[in-house]
């Protein structure tokens, strides 16, 4: 079934993948973990973030997140 697609702003590039319409399978070929606080990664025209005292928990303890292997 075909999917109708409207107005798309692309602003920048900087990897992932970018689909329009019908998608049966997408599969990520990367992993990465990035840790941002309040209104860090906040994207868009006009942004107004109104943030007070803000801390980002860094701790991981586990030691795989996303497993990538048998993904090529």
């Amino acid at each position: 079934m075909p999917a109708i697609v409207g107005p798309v702003q692309i602003n920048s590039v900087g990897g992932g993948s970018l689909k329009f319409g019908d998608a049966f399978y997408i599969s990520p070929k990367a992993a990465g973990k990035t840790h941002g606080g309040s209104g860090a990664f906040n994207t868009g025209n006009f942004i107004n973030a109104n943030n007070g005292l803000s801390a980002t928990n860094t701790i991981d303890p586990d030691a795989n997140d996303q497993q990538i292997v048998a993904n090529e």
